[in-house]
């Protein structure tokens, strides 16, 4: 390519960038008046509840930029990466039938995979008719104006496990999830959220408490996942899992993952020093930084200024709280 050509290929990059819509604008400082910007925004406007879940990007790039055109194309990837809204997806692809001594029924195996994103990960979880039906009747009673216009597949009295009945069911539930994560106070409910991750945290508990370790991180980390894309708008609530993790890999002696995850836990407490499982996390944190040789001292005045502003209580171990999670 001869000079021309490449001064034109990036000055059409950047007329492209600049081009990027921003939703709101704001006048510059007197003094940063001489120095133009093209700001790139995706901000999310309240008014379309269908984009409540974008997330905030802010850059800026000035026209006089002396980025190649492998870094401008290299950044303009990014800003699409960025700007993308993340929804998830419902796929039933096959069923099993279950069959104990009194009971048979039919497991629905559920994909949820995230769209809007390069990222590829998937979480798989099973549930039965009357799992639905529980979901159902617990959004009617708070939802029932958003539910109105919900149809729900019917019981059957003959021919539930005819193959005809069950592939119907596979794509009446597959659209039933679609239009329930469609409405933005539904998606946000505790207890959709809850049909989706609690059995599994039910079990990766259950085998923690049991000193299966290796068993409930298994559990914990393919649900971590799903609660991070079902709780973008609300990441305090995921702290608990991140906790478990903590105790399993410390458990396991993974120090390092144990201090990875204490680290994720933290930044989303960052706000929130009166959560129930900051002061044991700081104590574990404290521990593990010790043992790995990092920066334990900017942990400590943390613990030590907390407790000069709070009254002296009991304070669990973080063990102690997590063993306590989904206790029936």
């Amino acid at each position: 390519m001869d000079q021309d050509s490449h001064c034109t290929a990036e000055r059409e990059l950047l007329e492209a960038v600049s081009r990027i819509t921003t939703f709101s604008t704001t006048s510059p400082p007197e003094e940063e008046q001489n120095q133009p910007k093209a700001e790139i925004s995706c901000q999310v406007r309240k008014e379309n509840p269908e984009k409540d879940d974008t997330q905030d990007s802010n850059a800026t790039l000035s026209p006089n930029s002396s980025m190649t055109t492998k870094e401008l194309q290299e950044y303009w990837r990014k800003e699409k990466r960025q700007c993308k809204q993340v929804k998830l997806l419902f796929e039933i692809p096959s069923t099993r039938i279950v069959e104990h001594h009194l009971s048979k029924y039919v497991m629905y195996k559920i994909i949820i995979l995230q769209t809007g994103s390069f990222d590829s990960n998937k979480s798989v979880i099973e549930r039965r008719y009357s799992d639905f039906e529980k979901l159902h009747r617990n959004l009617l009673e708070e939802f029932s104006e958003e539910m109105e216009d919900v149809t729900f597949p019917k019981k059957t009295l003959t021919g539930n496990f005819t193959e005809e009945i069950i592939n119907e069911r596979k794509l009446a539930f597959k659209d039933y999830l679609r239009l329930l994560y469609s409405m933005k106070y539904i998606r946000r409910s505790k207890k959709f959220i809850d049909f989706l991750t609690r059995p599994e945290l039910q079990e990766a508990y259950g085998c923690l408490r049991g000193g299966q370790y290796t068993k409930a991180l298994e559990i914990l980390l393919e649900v971590i996942g799903l609660q991070e894309r079902l709780t973008r708008g609300n990441p305090v609530s995921i702290v608990p899992t991140l906790c478990a993790i903590v105790v399993c890999h410390k458990d396991l002696e993974n120090p390092a993952s144990a201090f990875e995850y204490g680290e994720k836990a933290l930044s989303r407490l960052r706000v929130h020093t009166s959560h129930r499982y900051y002061i044991p996390l700081l104590e574990t944190m404290i521990t593990l930084a010790y043992e790995l040789g990092k920066d334990f001292l900017s942990l400590q005045e943390k613990l030590e200024e907390w407790k000069t502003k709070k009254d002296p209580i009991r304070v669990f171990t973080l063990k102690e709280l997590a063993v306590r999670e989904y206790v029936q």
